[in-house]
């Protein structure tokens, strides 16, 4: 018995030994390729985005997407994030506030809601949402699909475009949240809905336009979707690097085809 507990102290030992190895090595890795935390409306630009700056630079970054509620948690958290983009400049300012970053960051975009209406749905794509309103009086509406207003930024300015419409206490309880906007734009778009209030950069994309059609809800109806990204703290060289990559004309493009706009920006520049 006294021999078998060393043989299993011993691997004991080593596996400890491993696992040290492993934790040690880990840091340097994540070094070499910082995680960015983005907003989940992000996700086609973003990675279009990484792939050229892995073209023209050799390096290579990887992405995390999420609500920005819930990113924003994460990184106080202690997440080994190195970039934050955030579909609410709010959460990000509160970083920059709490000493999380190295600045206030940039504003990189002003985005857009829009109505998502699936092939086949009983709803029209009407940016006003007059049959929105029709559809809810006449019992046609069982499903309506948004992001959780509590942590995700298009979520809560659906519900106020909601309000302003004068439809939230009618289409309240017929509400499929998502937990981030991307899983709200395929509630929307997959027929489990009769449609939803989603990111224009997600209604465009190749992968929802081909199965649903959408309009651009007024921008007056909500407070306004200010994305700003900061870098942390921790950052390394080639998240110094990509942060400002981001901002150079050949990612504005990008985000300008995505339906990413900055103030005094067109989609035909």
């Amino acid at each position: 018995m006294v021999r078998a507990f060393r043989v299993r102290g011993l691997r004991d030992g080593l596996a400890w030994l491993v696992l040290a190895v492993v934790l040690a090595v880990g840091p340097a890795r994540s070094q070499d390729q910082p995680v960015i935390a983005a907003a989940s409306n992000l996700q086609f630009a973003l990675n279009e985005i990484v792939e050229d700056f892995a073209e023209k630079t050799g390096e290579r970054v990887r992405l995390s997407f999420g609500s920005s509620g819930n990113l924003a948690r994460q990184i106080r958290q202690g997440a080994g994030f190195a970039i934050f983009l955030s579909a609410d400049e709010d959460y990000a300012l509160e970083l920059v506030r709490d000493g999380h970053a190295r600045d206030e960051g940039v504003l990189y975009a002003v985005g857009r809601l829009a109505l998502v209406v699936p092939r086949g749905s009983s709803l029209k794509a009407d940016g006003r949402l007059e049959d929105l309103e029709a559809a809810l009086d006449e019992g046609r509406i069982r499903r309506f699909a948004i992001a959780n207003p509590e942590h995700a930024p298009y979520g809560l300015r659906a519900k106020e475009a909601l309000e302003h419409r004068g439809l939230w206490d009618d289409i309240e309880s017929k509400l499929v949240l998502g937990e981030n906007i991307s899983q709200a734009a395929q509630f929307a778009a997959s027929g489990n809905a009769e449609g939803g209030l989603v990111a224009y950069s997600l209604a465009v994309s190749p992968k929802l336009s081909q199965r649903s059609s959408h309009a651009l809800v007024p921008e007056d109806w909500h407070s306004p979707l200010r994305q700003r990204m900061i870098l942390l703290k921790e950052a390394g060289a080639t998240a110094e690097r990509f942060y400002a990559y981001f901002q150079r004309q050949e990612a504005r493009a990008v985000f300008r085809r995505h339906g990413f706009l900055l103030p005094g920006e067109s989609l035909s520049q």
